[in-house]
Formats: C-alpha cells, sequence, structure tokens
C-alpha cells in the first residue's frame, strides 16, 4: 500500500533504498519532517515546469547512513534532504532553476554533476540558510 504525503511525494518513495537489509522507518519526528519535505519538493517540482522530480535517496536510518558512508550529521539522517535527478535537465540547470525561483531551501547541492541534493532546515522554525554548494572530486565550494 503507498502512503500518500503530497500529491506527487510518498512515504515509500522518500524511505527507499537499496539497502533493504536495514530498517529504513522514520520515527514520528521524522515522519513529520518528510511530510515537511515533501511539500517542500511539490514546490520544487512547481519550479521545474512540473517536471517528474526523482528521488535516489531522503531519509536514512542511522544504520543506511552508515552504509552508504555519510556523516551522522547529515539532513537525510532527519528527513529533511533528498537528493533528485529530473529527467531532461541537468543538475546544474536544477540548482540554477531553483534558486532563480526564490524556494526557502537550506542548502542546495550539485553533486558530482550527477544528482542534486535539496534540504530543508531541520526545525521549522529556522530560517533556510540558502547555502548552495558544489560537491565534486575537487572537494566542496560555493556554487558560483
Amino acid at each position: 500500500m503507498i502512503t500518500p504525503l503530497t500529491l506527487h511525494f510518498s512515504l515509500e518513495e522518500l524511505t527507499t533504498t537499496d539497502h533493504r537489509q536495514f530498517d529504513n522507518t522514520p520515527n514520528p519526528d521524522e515522519l513529520a519532517n518528510l511530510n515537511r519535505l515533501a511539500k517542500f519538493l511539490e514546490q520544487v517540482k512547481t519550479a521545474l515546469g512540473d517536471k517528474p522530480v526523482m528521488i535516489n535517496s531522503a531519509f536514512r536510518s542511522e544504520a543506511v547512513n552508515n552504509a552508504v558512508g555519510s556523516r551522522n550529521t547529515s539532513q537525510h539522517r532527519v528527513g529533511c534532504a533528498a537528493d533528485i535527478r529530473i529527467p531532461g535537465m541537468t543538475p546544474d540547470e536544477v540548482v540554477k532553476t531553483i534558486m532563480a525561483a526564490g524556494l526557502g531551501y537550506d542548502q542546495i547541492i550539485r553533486e558530482f554533476d550527477r544528482w542534486t541534493h535539496i534540504s530543508i532546515p531541520n526545525n521549522p522554525e529556522d530560517k533556510p540558510r540558502q547555502q548552495a554548494l558544489i560537491i565534486d572530486r575537487s572537494g566542496t565550494r560555493p556554487y558560483a
């Protein structure tokens, strides 16, 4: 059974992982964050001309996060981040479009020119940092 969070995003879509040997079930706080993230992803979808938003990764339990080699401070851990791909758009085009739309993202990162990481603040009352970065073989640097 599919559990819709919003019109275009489901709980299953935001918790799917290739590391199926690990439980990836969000707790109530993480679920609340996933609901906020899904609502934000609807804004992203609209800004991108209603193109499909393909989720590579969103919520990651501690075990899944460790399996992918990410830090425990990753916003994926608390349900506030998603790595996305948009068919027909490069990650650079996605970043530029979202930035131009003035959406309240916390971070937007062009990662290895293969996908776009987008996040919301970990706490609903926090102001989005509007941090734009590039991560690739050269390291991490501001998006310019």
